[in-house]
């Protein structure tokens, strides 16, 4: 017996480091997953080496920035599975690194967009499911950077401290519903998105990057995708069923040192 036997869960980022491991470990628990993706290849793909059939999975293609897409993937998965006992609210972009004289207005707008929007759109159309059903549990995928300043990621942090802003608002309001709302809140974790961040900071010394990254945190070096889709699970479960509104960081010590 998998702890989340039965459960449906869905994923959004779900093709990308943090959603693609959090997926397999889900599926190893016995859920049945709808993942989202703007890229919906790469989601199947995920599906396959899972080698779940469309009893357990269905693989759906979303920009989560258009409020028509967030409403037909939400749909999809009530049409198939017939509820929503999880909701990984977990797509996002990370921009440019640049000052903010320099950052550009279009890149802004775009992780706005999609980190912002993206995440209040899925809320939107989730919430209403789960109040429905009496329960549910949704989990944001917020940032450290969503609760410091970062020089030179105006956007990214920007858009971080708004989802926690988000979680905190939702969660008050759909406790009384027995809905939970959460935050994971990774720092420096060993995926694509710092790859380009590295990149984008020191374009000439990526592993310089890296090691400066890695020798900020308390604990000596980047998490994995895996150490964050441990805390996600814990949230998404009954284990977590008096927790809500928390904001998790997932970091080694590094935001609170």
């Amino acid at each position: 017996m998998g702890k989340f036997d039965g459960k449906v869960i869905i994923i959004t980022g779900a093709a990308g480091g943090i959603g693609k491991v959090t997926a397999k470990k889900l599926a190893a628990e016995g859920a049945n997953l709808a993942l989202v993706d703007l890229k919906l290849d790469a989601v199947k793909q995920v599906i396959a080496e899972l080698a779940l059939d469309d009893s357990r999975a269905i693989a759906l293609q979303a920009n989560v920035a258009k409020e028509e897409e967030v409403k037909a993937y939400v749909d999809a998965t009530v049409n198939h599975f017939g509820k929503i006992d999880g909701f990984f609210n977990n797509a996002g972009v990370e921009g440019i690194t640049a000052n903010v004289e320099d950052y550009p207005t279009d890149t802004f707008e775009l992780v706005l967009n999609v980190n912002v929007k993206g995440s209040f759109f899925g809320l939107k159309y989730v919430v209403p499911v789960m109040k429905k059903q009496g329960y549910g549990s949704i989990v944001n995928t917020a940032s450290g950077a969503g609760l410091i300043g970062s020089p030179g990621f105006v956007g990214y942090n920007s858009s971080k401290h708004a989802v926690i802003g988000m979680t905190r608002v939702v969660a008050l309001e759909a406790a009384p519903h027995g809905v939970r709302v959460n935050a994971v809140a990774p720092g420096v974790i060993n995926t694509r998105m710092m790859r380009q961040i590295e990149k984008n900071t020191v374009p000439q010394d990526e592993e310089g990057a890296k090691k400066a990254f890695s020798a900020a945190v308390p604990m000596g070096r980047y998490g994995e995708p895996e150490e964050v889709a441990n805390v996600v699970l814990f949230l998404l479960s009954d284990d977590a069923s008096y927790v809500s509104q928390s904001i998790y960081t997932v970091d080694g010590g590094q935001i609170n040192q």
